[in-house]
């Protein structure tokens, strides 16, 4: 299999180069990715828990749906695609924020974004080992006992979503 090449950015996201995914992040290379909330007509979130065989964060909890950015792919392109392999729906997406590269977002340029589906998710077994739901109040409380369980950039999303989303 060909490895992924991502597009490399500057800090204000403006494509500089390109490398192949395994350098990107050994380099800690400024690149792109898109994050889904997935909720429910319960206001429940659909969160991911990342399969064992990940090179990032394994067996923590992540977004609904996340990826990165193919070469001169936009950001909307990716999380429909992002959407549908990872759990297997196609639904309206709604812009949420832009978050710049940081270390606490994994060195990527990060746009998220929600929607509000019923529809059963269909995980990709190697890209997830389980999915879950939660209410906002709960994620909050497992997120502040036990943070190492969830990816830094989804941390950082969910408590983004909890202040700008009461």
């Amino acid at each position: 299999m060909t490895e992924e090449i991502f597009d490399v950015c500057d800090a204000e996201d403006h494509v500089i180069g390109q490398a192949p995914r395994s350098v990107v992040h050994r380099d800690k290379l400024l690149h792109r990715a898109v994050h889904v909330f997935v909720f429910n007509s319960q206001e429940e979130l659909l969160v991911q828990v990342r399969s064992v065989t990940k090179d990032e964060f394994p067996l923590c909890y992540t977004s609904s749906a996340s990826g990165h950015l193919c070469t001169g792919e936009d950001y909307l392109e990716a999380a429909q695609r992002e959407l549908e392999e990872e759990i297997g729906l196609v639904a309206p997406l709604e812009f949420m924020g832009k978050f710049s590269a940081s270390e606490e977002f994994a060195w990527e340029h990060t746009v998220l974004y929600r929607v509000r589906s019923d529809q059963e998710p269909r995980p990709d077994p190697v890209e997830i080992s389980a999915m879950l739901r939660f209410s906002m109040p709960d994620l909050l409380q497992h997120l502040t006992e036990q943070p190492a369980k969830f990816s830094p950039p989804f941390r950082k999303l969910v408590e983004w979503h909890a202040k700008t989303n009461p």
